[in-house]
């Protein structure tokens, strides 16, 4: 990854004239806002301490996963929106360690309302991965998800499965020049095979391959068949469709040197102003975690957020802020609706294009419309 010292260089440079300019020029609302907020939870059962460290052994991840659907229920059901809704995780799980019964606990788990399940991969960081293998990892874990689990989600009349991705080592479409990925034409494989929304970024601190783009909603500027076409964007807008797919949604990037207020933190991220143009009392923080992490799991569980949760909830009238717990896929459907012109509620256009369930019935592919999905 290079000498540290050059890393950090390049990366504030990448950064820093965004982030200042951003301050210069996004202002705050004065009425209320609505919080449209989801969990990406880059969730890997097998997750162990270090780089390169392997995979933790079966029996480990099944009672990782075991603690995780018995204790999430017992310490957040009572954490509602101002919908009713209750808070949750996408689980963004990692398609090259895909495990059958795994998934299907973790399937179980969703299905009764805490959450849903979209695709994450990690590959070439040992060697660059080649087109056709990305491609065939994809497929084969998107079609699992689907057929074999009845997850992911369609568009009307497409018996295609749409999915949402995150790139698992944060290098999208080979952006940090063949280090951890080696695929230029990522962009265009994740377009081919359903994938309508990115959420990689903003990449860990000081990782080689973070982007100048920060803190927005966009669609590639370049050509989605070249390496990193997401280092340009065309900010999406209210009332102008979205052209290039998929686009991306970038969690909250700010610079923060003092973390001993618990609410701090929302404020920073409501200071981000990740919107859709036009439409600034929508303001979406994607937010992302390692659930299933060892150092991350005491605190995804416990306390720190419920404390969190229950400050962010019990003030938000006084805050004048509506909160919307939401998944990745209802996101980005706010999203699509925001574009389209939709007002009002956000909420209720989380099923505004893609929906979970059955393929849509199609003359032309009936083998399609005849898989029997659980929903």
């Amino acid at each position: 990854m290079g000498n540290p010292l050059v890393r950090k260089l390049r990366y504030s440079a990448n950064c820093l004239p965004s982030y200042a300019w951003q301050r210069l020029t996004r202002g705050t609302i004065s009425g209320p806002v609505h919080l449209i907020i989801t969990v990406a939870d880059h969730f890997e059962p097998s997750s162990m301490p270090g780089f390169l460290a392997g995979y933790a052994p079966r029996d480990v991840q099944e009672k990782r996963l075991e603690t995780w659907c018995r204790e999430y229920p017992r310490n957040f059901d009572r954490f509602r929106d101002a919908e009713g809704q209750r808070f949750n995780h996408t689980y963004f799980y990692p398609a090259e360690q895909y495990d059958k019964a795994l998934m299907q606990q973790l399937s179980d788990f969703s299905r009764a309302g805490w959450g849903e399940i979209e695709v994450h991969l990690h590959h070439g960081l040992t060697e660059p991965t080649s087109s056709e293998e990305t491609e065939k990892h994809l497929i084969s874990f998107r079609d699992a998800l689907a057929h074999d689990h009845g997850w992911l989600s369609y568009q009307d009349g497409d018996p295609q499965p749409k999915y949402a991705f995150i790139h698992g080592n944060f290098t999208l479409a080979n952006c940090a020049n063949g280090f951890a990925c080696g695929v230029d034409n990522e962009m265009q494989l994740l377009a081919d095979s359903g994938c309508y929304v990115d959420m990689t970024y903003p990449t860990a601190v000081f990782h080689p391959a973070q982007i100048a783009m920060i803190n927005s909603i966009y669609e590639c500027a370049l050509p989605i068949g070249q390496r990193a076409p997401q280092r340009r964007g065309r900010k999406l807008r209210a009332g102008r469709s979205v052209g290039a797919f998929p686009f991306l949604v970038q969690g909250p990037w700010m610079l923060d040197v003092d973390r001993s207020a618990r609410l701090r933190r929302l404020a920073l991220w409501k200071k981000a102003a990740i919107t859709v143009a036009d439409r600034p009392d929508w303001i979406f923080i994607k937010l992302h975690t390692h659930g299933m992490a060892p150092d991350d799991t005491d605190t995804m569980l416990g306390v720190p957020v419920q404390n969190f949760l229950k400050e962010l909830i019990d003030g938000a009238s006084e805050r004048r802020e509506i909160p919307h717990f939401v998944s990745a896929r209802e996101m980005a459907n706010i999203v699509l609706a925001a574009c389209d012109g939709r007002e009002g509620n956000p909420g209720a256009y989380r099923d505004y294009r893609y929906k979970l369930g059955r393929p849509p019935i199609s003359k032309a592919a009936p083998e399609i419309a005849g898989l029997a999905l659980r929903t």
